[in-house]
């Protein structure tokens, strides 16, 4: 039962539905039922554009999976496109902003890469989300693969909820710092990765700094560090591999040099 309050305008009792079963799939027949309305996927947008709310689409989370560069939860790899959940129960006030710049990025010429690379640096240190990544992208299926790149090839410390950064919210980028990571400690899988940050506890190897420790006059964040440099041969295997800060990293560089 929708309280009355709720139960004048379809927006509002489709964001009703979606905050009463939070990161619970929610088939579009369903909305379509509470909102009494056939374009309901249109409240949907508006409810994520507009107002902030994370609602990832069956379509973004199948195209994640797909791309294979992120862990999926389990309940959520059987998401059909015409389903819905609502990823984070907090109402993001700065989503309205980002979603017109990613229009104006959207409309600019480059390759899905290059949009993708300006809209997180738009956006350096805060949360974009896939859906907002996808539609700068145009729609395009490979947004996701571009991403991807830009971390693995590119050395632009794009970090993810499995890639580095444990307390983001599924379906979440943050670009931590407008720098690209030395080319020899780039081209490191993602799979590798994770289970470096893994085994290193999110931690610097070197002074201990974590995220818990963030803060806006500090914004360092974490990278990998060949131990026996990737250009002189070493490998790309985890036993070649610790977790450094970006401050400890510079310093090991500049003393190897």
């Amino acid at each position: 039962m929708i309280p009355s309050e709720y139960a004048s305008a379809a927006r509002d009792r489709i964001l009703y539905y979606f905050r009463k079963y939070p990161r619970t799939i929610i088939n579009g027949d369903e909305l379509l039922v509470i909102s009494g309305i056939q374009e309901y996927a249109r409240r949907v947008r508006e409810l994520r554009v507009q107002f902030g709310w994370t609602i990832a689409s069956g379509v973004m989370i199948k195209e994640m999976r797909e791309d294979e560069s992120e862990e999926i939860p389990d309940e959520l790899k059987a998401m059909r496109p015409s389903e819905y959940v609502l990823l984070d129960t907090k109402q993001d006030r700065e989503a309205a902003h980002r979603w017109n710049v990613a229009n104006t990025i959207r409309r600019q010429s480059g390759s899905v890469r290059d949009k993708i690379l300006r809209f997180l640096r738009a956006n350096v240190g805060r949360g974009v989300t896939g859906e907002e990544l996808r539609y700068v992208a145009g729609d395009k299926t490979e947004w996701a693969r571009r991403v991807r790149e830009l971390r693995t090839e590119f050395g632009w410390p794009v970090a993810t909820k499995s890639t580095g950064r444990p307390d983001l919210a599924v379906g979440v980028y943050v670009l931590e710092a407008d720098r690209q990571s030395p080319e020899h400690d780039r081209n490191i899988p993602d799979d590798i990765r994770r289970e470096v940050l893994r085994r290193d506890g999110y931690k610097c190897k070197e002074c201990g700094w974590s995220y818990d420790e963030w803060n806006p006059s500090d914004p360092r964040h974490l990278e990998l560090h060949h131990i026996e440099h990737h250009a002189k041969g070493g490998p790309n295997v985890k036993e070649n591999l610790k977790t450094l800060c970006t401050v400890c990293h510079d310093k090991v560089h500049k003393i190897e040099r």
